[in-house]
């Protein structure tokens, strides 16, 4: 079970393709090895100041790790690995450098909400996984 020094995964829950992926997250990960924390909530929001970005306007997700946050394409395939087989396999895309990963990226981050839409109210798990969000 995932304990205080777990990677965290912060992410948008107003934004539905976001929101997908955090409950992928929760769903597929076995070993529960993540945390996740949105970016509306204050520990998300206090995990993005630390690393520079603005909580109002983020332009990633990021996964912080040992201290250390990863962000765009990087975040995405290091949360993909660290779900284990068949995700991990998705490692893979490393092949492609990060100069053509990361734009691709940061267009669809920057489009989200005129993409995939907007939500009122922030996602929230059911009962048994909000251990998981901090």
């Amino acid at each position: 079970m995932s304990g205080p020094d777990a990677p965290v995964v912060v992410f948008d829950a107003l934004c539905p393709l976001c929101s997908t992926q955090a409950r992928f997250i929760l769903r597929h990960d076995r070993r529960a090895r993540f945390r996740l924390a949105s970016m509306q909530s204050e520990a998300g929001a206090a995990l993005y100041r630390r690393f520079g970005i603005d909580p109002a306007d983020p332009d990633t997700l990021i996964l912080v790790e040992d201290g250390r946050a990863r962000r765009d394409s990087d975040a995405v395939l290091a949360i993909w690995s660290g779900l284990g087989w068949p995700w991990r396999a998705a490692a893979a895309a490393r092949v492609v450098p990060r100069f053509l990963r990361d734009p691709v990226y940061r267009w669809v981050a920057r489009r989200r909400y005129r993409l995939f839409g907007r939500r009122e109210t922030c996602w929230l798990p059911t009962p048994e996984l909000r251990d998981r969000l901090l």
